[in-house]
């Protein structure tokens, strides 16, 4: 094999060695039985529900689309009920899912976009005006008070 071959075959090894994926993220609830009527309502995938024994009990499910999934039960985190704030649900028509999670019982919060003329932050009621992908939220919580941000990205920029 020669040099540019051996190369390239160490950039893939490498690529393939360092590739990661967030798979599942723990959400911490008080009632697991809630907590799955809640997330099933949105229309969510139940991947696994096992129980072994009173104290403990893991239930996967993930949002229609996603690569990730989330994981809550009995006897699988230290972290306190509701704690989980800011996990990003990305969407492609914020409006949209909006209306519709609201059509599922969801609190959801009006529609916000993020200005940083100023330096600083700051949070201006209603869409971004230019439609810009990454730049559009809402917000809900779960009945535990774990809050999820919902992020507008109509496109992505490359490399995302």
């Amino acid at each position: 094999m020669g040099t540019a071959q051996q190369d390239g075959a160490k950039a893939v090894d490498e690529e393939l060695t360092m590739a990661m994926n967030i798979e599942a993220v723990m959400i911490p609830v008080a009632d697991v039985d809630r907590a799955l009527s809640f997330y099933q309502g949105m229309g969510w995938r139940l991947d696994a529900d096992f129980e072994a024994g009173p104290e403990f009990r893991i239930v996967q499910l993930t949002p229609q689309g996603s690569g990730c999934s989330i994981q809550f039960g009995r006897g699988v985190t230290s972290a306190a009920a509701g704690s989980t704030q800011g996990t990003y649900l990305v969407v492609k028509d914020l409006e949209r899912t909006r209306a519709r999670m609201i059509g599922q019982g969801v609190e959801v919060s009006e529609i916000f976009h993020r200005v940083y003329d100023t330096g600083a932050q700051e949070q201006v009621d209603g869409p971004d005006p230019h439609s810009l992908s990454y730049h559009s939220y809402a917000t809900f919580s779960d009945p535990d008070g774990n809050g999820w941000l919902l992020q507008e990205v109509r496109e992505r920029q490359p490399g995302r």
